[in-house]
């Protein structure tokens, strides 16, 4: 089935050969608010629904767990009710889901919602989370003195999705491509250059007809999706890491019911340590 992704593929060329980036408010005076432009590509994207147990983060950069128990959160409005209740949950699902992980920090969360007062919606550019410099630099803001040991062992940024609707998901679903599928020369770093001057780094995707896109169909709350942003084993030759990165994006599904539920996700940033 094809559906439309927007894709990050150019530096224009009054720019070429300089750092791509993205100011996330308004950029100082004489600077354009990004140099990057995007345009919609029509892919194949294909249902794992069935197929789950096939995939996995040291190929494919994205895993699968389901039969999760309920959670103890149940509204996800509060921040620090989440980080109380929920945060606790994805440190057992990481130590158990990802083989030889000892160590997880969660750092962040974002909830998306379709209502249309929500601070944030659903992104319908392909993108990557981390890169390796952004990995790096959250190891050494967050782990504070054990730093520099634990960047000597293999560290990786995963982020747990789910969807929070209390329906199976129908509306903007996540599309992944296989990290096996990813050249590359397909991923284009990208500044994001904030007020306060801290400045993260993300990747944009540049289209690649070899790239193999997937979803997993009505996805339900006792499901989550791990995407793995970096993984440093990836850096290490004949580590058997395909890449250690996930291009994902919300779609619009084209059979999408014109009165199906909003979607509304959360998804949580962790650093995870080990072996």
């Amino acid at each position: 089935m094809a559906i439309s992704a927007t894709t990050t593929i150019t530096i224009p060329s009054g720019t070429r050969g300089q750092v791509a980036f993205n100011y996330v408010d308004t950029p100082p005076a004489g600077e354009v608010q990004r140099n990057v432009e995007q345009f919609k590509q029509d892919v194949s994207v294909e249902d794992v629904r069935g197929r789950e147990s096939e995939f996995n983060l040291d190929h494919d950069a994205f895993q699968i767990v389901q039969d999760v128990p309920e959670s103890k959160e149940t509204e996800f409005v509060d921040d620090e009710s989440i980080k109380a209740n929920y945060y606790p949950e994805v440190e057992k699902l990481l130590l158990d889901h990802v083989p030889g992980s000892n160590r997880v920090f969660l750092f962040d969360h974002t909830i998306r919602r379709a209502d249309p007062n929500a601070s944030r919606k659903a992104v319908q550019s392909v993108h990557i989370d981390q890169t390796a410099y952004s990995t790096e630099k959250r190891v050494r803001t967050h782990m504070g003195e054990d730093a520099e040991k634990l960047l000597q062992g293999r560290y990786r940024i995963i982020n747990v999705w789910r969807p929070l609707n209390k329906n199976p998901l129908e509306s903007m679903p996540l599309g992944f491509a296989s990290s096996a599928t990813l050249e590359q020369e397909d991923v284009i770093p990208v500044e994001h250059r904030y007020p306060s001057g801290y400045v993260g780094q993300t990747a944009a995707i540049a289209y690649n007809p070899s790239q193999k896109w997937y979803y997993l169909s009505g996805m339900t709350g006792s499901e989550r999706l791990l995407l793995e942003c970096f993984d440093s084993e990836s850096l290490k030759e004949g580590s058997g890491v395909d890449g250690g990165r996930v291009a994902h994006t919300a779609f619009e599904h084209p059979l999408t019911r014109p009165d199906a539920e909003g979607r509304e996700s959360i998804e949580v940033r962790a650093l995870v340590f080990g072996p």
